[in-house]
């Protein structure tokens, strides 16, 4: 039971994630992401939904973790995949990489996703801090894909997620402040544009992640 209530929210925030690039590369042709705490590359990563649809789409993989590059294709078929070590709470020094600029223009709209990541930052100013920072750098027409863990649904926080720092609905919503909300809004990353009948969708206070998706006017 406890796996499963750890499996739930991770399979669940996967899939809102590949819904988002989906939308992002099909609908509003989006060819550039900026993939922020990505971690290691699994089936249907970033890269490979948004390539399926836009062939040349340009991807910066950010993390931390100097062991993730180690799974990154060294020639990629389609459009440039580049992975970049740095952290989210230095936005200054991840804008100004080299690597980043070379791979990513920043004068064309570009899909900050922060999937899985905000919610590990204690500092609730902070992570508001470091989204508007990043939106600050991108131009009109780019896009935020966000995540964050919840205790709106449940009075206490799930076994098995350790050093997440929960967000209420207020809170998640002041990383969108100023953007265009897409489809449903705030909501459940289950009930995010799903593909699955409502019957099949687990209830918001088992998945407890909220996820949205915003477009910088």
């Amino acid at each position: 039971m406890v796996e499963e209530t750890v499996r739930l929210p991770v399979r669940e925030s996967r899939s809102f994630l590949q819904r988002a690039v989906r939308f992002l590369a099909e609908e509003a042709r989006v060819d550039q992401f900026l993939d922020i705490g990505a971690g290691l590359l699994l089936v249907n990563s970033t890269h490979q939904v948004a390539q399926r649809k836009v062939p040349h789409a340009r991807i910066v993989y950010v993390d931390n973790d100097t062991t993730i590059d180690a799974g990154f294709p060294a020639t990629p078929e389609r459009g440039p995949i580049r992975y970049l070590h740095g952290d989210l709470r230095e936005p200054r020094a991840l804008l100004s990489d080299p690597l980043l600029k070379e791979t990513i223009d920043l004068g064309r709209p570009v899909a900050l996703i922060l999937v899985g990541v905000l919610d590990l930052l204690p500092d609730h100013a902070q992570s508001v801090s470091v989204v508007r920072e990043l939106l600050a750098a991108l131009p009109s027409g780019s896009y935020l894909v966000a995540t964050s863990f919840t205790l709106d649904h449940r009075p206490a926080e799930p076994a098995g997620r350790p050093g997440t720092h929960p967000r209420t609905r207020a809170q998640f919503a002041e990383y969108f402040t100023g953007l265009g909300l897409i489809g449903p809004g705030i909501v459940a990353v289950s009930e995010w544009l799903p593909e699955v009948p409502a019957h099949q969708r687990p209830p918001a206070d088992t998945v407890a992640l909220y996820g949205a998706v915003g477009r910088k006017p």
